[in-house]
């Protein structure tokens, strides 16, 4: 197991440095030049030049990329060009929100969509099976902003349950921040739901036709014991996989449902900040994000050696 996630760590710093280097050749091959974006249309040539040497920006790309990387390791992720602020703060400042959200949304997609999953499958062909994939099938067509403006109009507007946008820290206000949350996380968290139990039917389905489920059957265990011990624990492997590789559509998401809603994570600084030119934040939001992708990733390459061990022994893949 120790070689399994030095392997599989040796892996991830190598796809985090390929990142760094897209993301930093990618935000010097955007159009328009940073040094005249922060100093105004109106600035001298003067101005202009010691605005790039103040940010290192006449130096050459390899010197510029070695500076970055020691910059970053050293938690020095630089300043924001519209007030100065460091980008560390900033990040501090929205992460906890994107988080929130994140964290609510997959909490509703797994109750959701991992329940209704296998329902389906322990009842295929009969009515719930039906209305679970349909709802797979709704959920998997609806945009979230579409959903998300349905949302709004039925929960805020007509039934005035829920605050149509808006945000307030959990540690100020713990009712009001779930007020603001839940309708977010809803909207999220259905498009996610509706992934996880298409593959949780479909690992279920397998796995209730396998010999071993058939013989826990022979021996009289209860229809409980053989969803719930032997079916589904085979059928988590699957589950976990997808957690993963969704999480680059739960960001994507997350990005529109914080739009939306007037949340101020990482999605609307993201947005701010391309409409703003805001380069030294941009670099900073996807860096960040790109790393705690990796990291998820390779999180559950370590939960799934765990629930399987012959890919552990193998050191093969997921795949």
């Amino acid at each position: 197991m120790i070689w399994f996630v030095l392997r599989r760590g040796g892996a991830a710093l190598i796809v985090l440095f390929l990142a760094s280097v897209l993301i930093f050749l990618g935000i010097r091959a955007l159009p328009g030049d940073p040094a005249l974006v922060m100093a105004g249309e109106d600035a001298t040539p003067q101005a202009v030049a010691a605005i790039r040497h103040a940010y290192g920006l006449d130096k050459p790309l390899p010197t510029q990329y070695v500076d970055y990387v020691g910059q970053v390791l050293s938690g020095n992720l630089g300043r924001s060009t519209q007030d100065q602020l460091p980008v560390g703060q900033i990040l501090l400042e929205r992460l906890p929100v994107t988080l929130e959200l994140s964290a609510l949304a997959l909490l509703v997609a797994i109750t959701i969509g991992v329940l209704s999953g296998i329902v389906a499958a322990v009842r295929r062909g009969r009515v719930a099976d039906y209305v679970a994939t349909g709802f797979g099938l709704i959920g998997l067509s609806v945009p979230h902003f579409w959903l998300g403006l349905l949302g709004i109009l039925l929960f805020s507007v007509t039934l005035r349950w829920l605050p149509a946008s808006g945000f307030v820290p959990f540690t100020q206000d713990p009712v009001g921040n779930l007020q603001r949350m839940v309708l977010p996380a809803l909207v999220l968290g259905t498009g996610f739901a509706a992934v996880l139990m298409r593959q949780t039917r479909s690992a279920m389905l397998g796995a209730l036709s396998a010999d071993y489920v058939r013989t826990a059957r022979s021996k009289g265990l209860t229809e409980t014991k053989v969803v719930g011990a032997h079916a589904l624990r085979n059928s988590l492997t699957t589950v976990i996989t997808v957690l993963g590789l969704q999480l680059g559509a739960l960001i994507s998401g997350a990005v529109v449902v914080e739009q939306i809603f007037v949340l101020p994570g990482f999605g609307k600084l993201t947005i701010d900040a391309v409409l703003t030119r805001n380069y030294p934040v941009i670099q900073a939001v996807v860096l960040v994000t790109v790393t705690g992708y990796v990291l998820v990733n390779l999180l559950v390459d370590i939960t799934y050696a765990l629930l399987n061990p012959r890919v552990r022994l193998s050191g093969g893949s997921r795949d």
